[in-house]
Protein backbone atom coordinates (compact mmCIF):
# COMPACT_ATOMS: atom_id res chain seq x y z
CA UNK A 1 0.00 0.00 0.00
CA UNK A 2 2.49 2.42 0.36
CA UNK A 3 4.21 2.03 -2.56
CA UNK A 4 1.04 3.02 -4.31
CA UNK A 5 0.49 5.96 -2.41
CA UNK A 6 4.37 6.51 -3.29
CA UNK A 7 3.40 6.18 -6.64
CA UNK A 8 0.31 8.23 -6.69
CA UNK A 9 2.14 11.27 -4.41
CA UNK A 10 5.12 10.87 -7.60
CA UNK A 11 2.60 11.36 -10.42
CA UNK A 12 0.69 14.64 -8.24
CA UNK A 13 4.36 16.46 -8.11
CA UNK A 14 4.82 16.13 -11.65
CA UNK A 15 1.66 17.24 -12.75
CA UNK A 16 1.96 20.11 -9.80
CA UNK A 17 4.98 20.85 -11.10
CA UNK A 18 3.39 20.93 -14.71
CA UNK A 19 0.65 23.00 -13.47
CA UNK A 20 3.11 25.36 -12.08
CA UNK A 21 5.88 25.98 -15.05
CA UNK A 22 2.67 26.25 -17.24
CA UNK A 23 1.37 29.12 -15.24
CA UNK A 24 5.06 30.60 -15.15
CA UNK A 25 5.55 30.37 -18.38
CA UNK A 26 1.77 31.92 -19.70
CA UNK A 27 3.10 34.93 -17.04
CA UNK A 28 6.58 35.33 -18.26
CA UNK A 29 6.46 34.16 -22.27
CA UNK A 30 3.51 34.21 -24.02
CA UNK A 31 -0.15 34.66 -23.37
CA UNK A 32 -3.48 35.36 -25.15
CA UNK A 33 -6.12 37.91 -24.86
CA UNK A 34 -9.42 37.60 -25.86
CA UNK A 35 -11.03 41.44 -27.52
CA UNK A 36 -13.73 42.72 -25.44
CA UNK A 37 -14.99 45.82 -27.52
CA UNK A 38 -14.93 47.44 -30.31
CA UNK A 39 -12.12 50.09 -29.65
CA UNK A 40 -9.34 48.27 -32.37
CA UNK A 41 -12.21 47.67 -34.98
CA UNK A 42 -11.78 47.00 -37.86
CA UNK A 43 -7.93 45.39 -37.27
CA UNK A 44 -9.58 43.27 -34.27
CA UNK A 45 -13.25 42.64 -33.78
CA UNK A 46 -15.33 41.48 -30.57
CA UNK A 47 -14.37 38.06 -29.46
CA UNK A 48 -11.26 37.64 -31.55
CA UNK A 49 -8.66 36.23 -29.62
CA UNK A 50 -5.14 36.91 -30.01
CA UNK A 51 -1.49 35.69 -29.06
CA UNK A 52 1.00 37.93 -26.58
CA UNK A 53 4.63 37.82 -27.09
CA UNK A 54 6.11 39.19 -23.38
CA UNK A 55 9.19 38.07 -23.67
CA UNK A 56 9.70 41.27 -26.67
CA UNK A 57 9.56 44.43 -24.23
CA UNK A 58 11.72 42.88 -21.40
CA UNK A 59 11.85 39.19 -19.07
CA UNK A 60 10.13 39.53 -15.62
CA UNK A 61 10.00 37.08 -13.10
CA UNK A 62 6.83 35.02 -13.00
CA UNK A 63 4.01 36.16 -10.89
CA UNK A 64 5.90 40.06 -10.80
CA UNK A 65 6.23 43.31 -12.49
CA UNK A 66 9.87 42.66 -11.76
CA UNK A 67 12.07 43.21 -15.27
CA UNK A 68 15.28 40.70 -15.11
CA UNK A 69 16.47 41.02 -18.56
CA UNK A 70 15.90 44.59 -20.36
CA UNK A 71 13.74 44.08 -23.64
CA UNK A 72 13.42 47.19 -26.66
CA UNK A 73 10.67 49.67 -26.54
CA UNK A 74 7.08 49.06 -28.59
CA UNK A 75 7.66 50.49 -31.90
CA UNK A 76 4.83 52.11 -33.89
CA UNK A 77 1.99 50.40 -35.46
CA UNK A 78 2.25 48.07 -33.01
CA UNK A 79 -0.16 46.35 -30.88
CA UNK A 80 -0.16 46.24 -27.23
CA UNK A 81 -1.43 44.84 -23.76
CA UNK A 82 -1.27 47.30 -20.93
CA UNK A 83 -2.41 48.15 -17.72
CA UNK A 84 -5.40 50.71 -17.53
CA UNK A 85 -4.60 53.53 -15.58
CA UNK A 86 -8.02 54.18 -14.96
CA UNK A 87 -9.18 50.84 -13.35
CA UNK A 88 -7.61 47.33 -12.88
CA UNK A 89 -8.19 46.05 -16.07
CA UNK A 90 -6.16 45.12 -19.41
CA UNK A 91 -6.43 46.87 -22.86
CA UNK A 92 -5.10 46.22 -26.33
CA UNK A 93 -4.78 49.23 -28.45
CA UNK A 94 -2.12 50.33 -31.44
CA UNK A 95 1.26 52.25 -30.49
CA UNK A 96 0.78 55.04 -32.66
CA UNK A 97 3.61 57.35 -31.30
CA UNK A 98 6.86 56.88 -29.63
CA UNK A 99 9.61 58.76 -27.20
CA UNK A 100 10.40 62.06 -28.62
CA UNK A 101 7.33 62.34 -31.43
CA UNK A 102 5.00 65.25 -31.43
CA UNK A 103 1.70 63.92 -31.76
CA UNK A 104 -1.45 65.60 -32.93
CA UNK A 105 -5.06 64.37 -34.01
CA UNK A 106 -7.36 66.23 -36.19
CA UNK A 107 -10.28 64.40 -37.02
CA UNK A 108 -9.12 60.34 -35.90
CA UNK A 109 -6.35 61.11 -38.34
CA UNK A 110 -2.75 61.25 -36.73
CA UNK A 111 -0.22 63.74 -37.74
CA UNK A 112 3.69 62.77 -36.63
CA UNK A 113 5.95 65.08 -35.82
CA UNK A 114 3.99 67.43 -38.20
CA UNK A 115 3.57 65.42 -40.98
CA UNK A 116 -0.17 62.71 -41.81
CA UNK A 117 0.66 59.15 -41.20
CA UNK A 118 0.32 57.73 -44.95
CA UNK A 119 -2.94 56.78 -45.49
CA UNK A 120 -2.19 54.08 -48.50
CA UNK A 121 -5.13 53.52 -51.17
CA UNK A 122 -7.83 54.62 -47.93
CA UNK A 123 -8.57 56.75 -45.70
CA UNK A 124 -9.73 54.10 -43.57
CA UNK A 125 -5.89 52.68 -43.06
CA UNK A 126 -2.76 54.22 -41.76
CA UNK A 127 0.78 53.22 -42.74
CA UNK A 128 2.83 52.58 -39.77
CA UNK A 129 6.37 51.40 -41.79
CA UNK A 130 5.45 48.33 -42.81
CA UNK A 131 1.94 47.74 -40.31
CA UNK A 132 -1.22 48.77 -41.78
CA UNK A 133 -3.86 49.64 -39.21
CA UNK A 134 -7.72 49.32 -40.63
CA UNK A 135 -9.41 51.74 -38.95
CA UNK A 136 -12.94 52.20 -38.18
CA UNK A 137 -14.60 56.12 -38.49
CA UNK A 138 -17.41 55.30 -38.74
CA UNK A 139 -18.12 56.66 -35.44
CA UNK A 140 -16.43 59.86 -36.69
CA UNK A 141 -12.67 60.17 -35.44
CA UNK A 142 -13.30 60.69 -31.98
CA UNK A 143 -11.86 63.41 -29.94
CA UNK A 144 -8.97 65.66 -31.22
CA UNK A 145 -5.45 66.37 -29.28
CA UNK A 146 -3.43 69.41 -29.84
CA UNK A 147 0.30 68.77 -30.46
CA UNK A 148 1.63 67.17 -27.67
CA UNK A 149 5.67 65.75 -27.03
CA UNK A 150 5.32 62.17 -26.06
CA UNK A 151 7.74 61.76 -22.63
CA UNK A 152 10.93 59.85 -22.08
CA UNK A 153 9.84 55.98 -21.70
CA UNK A 154 6.48 56.70 -22.87
CA UNK A 155 3.82 55.68 -25.50
CA UNK A 156 0.68 57.35 -27.24
CA UNK A 157 -1.73 54.10 -28.17
CA UNK A 158 -4.86 54.45 -29.63
CA UNK A 159 -8.10 52.78 -30.90
CA UNK A 160 -8.26 51.72 -34.87
CA UNK A 161 -12.08 52.90 -33.85
CA UNK A 162 -11.53 56.55 -32.84
CA UNK A 163 -14.62 57.43 -32.14
CA UNK A 164 -15.46 54.73 -29.79
CA UNK A 165 -12.13 54.17 -28.25
CA UNK A 166 -10.90 55.45 -24.72
CA UNK A 167 -7.23 55.68 -25.15
CA UNK A 168 -4.25 57.96 -24.81
CA UNK A 169 -6.50 61.40 -26.15
CA UNK A 170 -8.61 60.49 -22.42
CA UNK A 171 -5.75 58.70 -20.08
CA UNK A 172 -2.37 59.73 -21.23
CA UNK A 173 0.48 58.43 -22.24
CA UNK A 174 1.70 55.06 -21.30
CA UNK A 175 4.47 54.01 -19.57
CA UNK A 176 6.58 51.06 -21.59
CA UNK A 177 6.81 49.82 -17.94
CA UNK A 178 3.27 49.33 -18.03
CA UNK A 179 3.56 47.63 -21.45
CA UNK A 180 3.26 43.67 -20.61
CA UNK A 181 3.27 42.39 -24.33
CA UNK A 182 3.21 42.72 -27.86
CA UNK A 183 -0.16 40.90 -29.88
CA UNK A 184 1.43 39.52 -32.70
CA UNK A 185 -1.06 36.99 -34.18
CA UNK A 186 -4.89 36.47 -34.26
CA UNK A 187 -5.35 32.70 -33.70
CA UNK A 188 -9.06 33.31 -33.76
CA UNK A 189 -11.44 35.52 -35.78
CA UNK A 190 -15.31 35.40 -34.60
CA UNK A 191 -17.50 34.36 -36.87
CA UNK A 192 -14.73 32.33 -39.15
CA UNK A 193 -12.81 30.18 -36.44
CA UNK A 194 -9.37 29.58 -36.56
CA UNK A 195 -7.07 32.17 -38.02
CA UNK A 196 -3.01 32.73 -37.82
CA UNK A 197 -3.24 36.14 -39.37
CA UNK A 198 -0.15 38.61 -38.19
CA UNK A 199 -0.89 42.11 -36.50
Amino acid sequence: MSSKLRKIGSELLILASVIVFSLAARSVIADHYYIPSESMEYSLLVGDRVLVDKRVYGLRLPFTNIEVLEGRSPERGEVVIFDSPESDVRLIKRVVAVEGDRVEVVDGKLFINGERLPAGTSVDHEIFGGRTALLNLEAGGGPDMKPKIVTEGAVMVMGDNRGNSRDSRAFGFISVDDVYGRAFRLYYRRGMGLSWSPL
